[in-house]
């Protein structure tokens, strides 16, 4: 059987190479959603920084109307306090971004899942197709083995007893 090769050896080594290359491929999804997920959450850091700064000042503010002070620190604490409230959008703004950037990376995570389960099915079909054939292989063999010493036996029986039959003469 050694003498026999598989005949679809060239798909199979396809097939292979194909879940290799699947598995790189979802090795590269799952390092670039790690990266968009540190992105994320420094990005959420930087808003919660500014909204802990905006907490401070509206404090400062609610402290300042209460001690009493003049009209002009009122109106400037307020003003600033819109600037803070345009850099807070900003942050969520990013925030969000960056959500959705994690969310389309999870989801070229999962497609690259899934296409390294559809190769790896496929390589073991390949594979079981292989073991029935040099199963069937091994068996027609068998078979082949037995019918050449059926007919060796046969002709041997046969030249055996046409010697006895000179011999006997």
């Amino acid at each position: 059987m050694n003498s026999l090769k598989y005949p679809l050896e060239q798909l199979m080594t396809i097939k292979k190479n194909r879940y290799d290359q699947a598995l790189k491929i979802l090795e590269e999804k799952k390092a670039l959603l790690a990266i968009e997920e540190k992105k994320y959450k420094e990005v959420q850091e930087e808003r919660d920084t500014v909204l802990k700064h905006k907490q401070d000042k509206l404090t400062q503010l609610r402290e300042k109307l209460d001690e009493g002070t003049t009209t002009d620190k009122i109106q400037q604490m307020k003003n600033y306090l819109k600037v803070v409230d345009e850099r807070l959008a900003e942050k969520e703004k990013k925030v969000e971004e960056q959500r959705k950037k994690v969310a389309a990376a999870k989801t070229q995570v999962q497609i690259a899942k899934d296409d390294l389960l559809q190769k790896q099915k496929d390589v073991e079909k390949m594979e079981i197709h292989k073991k029935e054939w040099e199963k069937e292989v091994r068996h027609w063999m068998t078979k082949q083995e037995e019918k050449e010493h059926d007919e060796l036996g046969t002709s041997s029986d046969i030249l055996r007893k046409k010697s006895k039959k000179k011999s006997t003469s």
